[in-house]
């Protein structure tokens, strides 16, 4: 499987593009933006206009043995469309790219097993596990950073930061990249995975320290004596695809 289509180069899917052309693959890539068309090109990504909430047909974008769904788009009927469209694509396999937000804040430590809220998320979801006419592996990242996501920048002009005593849950571009690589290269379908580092500094610590890497001013707390927070386990990923983490301390920021 030598072919993959990109539904979405943005931050994420536009350096996954030109790592898997690196690898040999042939790459398609979607964008919404007409400007973003030629920058995709640049990179010898072969460029697709493919907005999922207008009702087109997307036949040569879905002509490649792997699909992967990297865009934040919550419309459910404009995915059930795409699902449509899918079925009587040549794609065989299709990668997810969910969030760890599927998961309540339970004061605890959530797994796949974690019975997920009533979202128009993990709906979605439920979409593409009950398809039998592809194979589908869900990745659900935790919170993202890194090439321009520094989350020293994240509460800024005096925004409080909420809940200090509470944990973070946290993953680099380049493991979400690399474990994109490891699903694909490993043959890993049909399953559900977490992704985020192992790692979960109080929130107080880590945006102290991610403030302090950037040379900006302490950052401001919310005073509150109640504790919220879930932690997430990424034990199964390791464990499929015996995975280690590339950046695993998140205090190294």
């Amino acid at each position: 499987m030598n072919n993959i289509s990109i539904l979405g180069c943005g931050w994420l899917g536009k350096p996954l593009a030109v790592s898997l052309l690196e690898e040999g693959f042939s790459v398609k890539g979607s964008t919404t933006s007409e400007i973003k068309i030629q920058e995709l090109e640049a990179l010898e990504i072969e460029t697709y206009l493919v907005d999922i909430t207008e009702f087109e047909e997307f036949d040569s974008f879905l002509q490649s043995d792997i699909l992967i769904i990297a865009i934040t788009s919550k419309d459910i009927d404009a995915f059930e469309r795409l699902i449509e469209q899918i079925q009587t694509s040549t794609i065989q396999k299709v990668i997810f790219i969910s969030s760890t937000s599927v998961y309540p804040v339970s004061n605890a430590i959530v797994s796949e097993e974690t019975q997920t809220l009533k979202t128009p998320l993990a709906e979605i979801e439920n979409l593409f596990k009950e398809n039998t006419f592809f194979e589908t592996t869900i990745l659900r990242f935790a919170g993202l950073f890194g090439a321009g996501r520094h989350p020293g920048s994240w509460f800024k002009n005096g925004r409080t930061i909420p809940q200090p005593n509470g944990f973070v849950n946290m993953i680099h571009q380049e493991d979400c990249i690399e474990i994109i690589h490891e699903i694909i290269d490993q043959n890993c379908w049909n399953i559900i995975l977490n992704a985020c580092s192992n790692d979960h500094p109080t929130r107080s610590d880590f945006y102290i320290n991610a403030r302090k890497s950037l040379n900006f001013d302490a950052p401001i707390f919310e005073e509150s004596t109640e504790i919220r927070y879930k932690i997430i386990s990424s034990k199964k990923l390791q464990k499929v695809l015996g995975y280690q983490f590339i950046h695993d301390d998140l205090l190294e920021i």
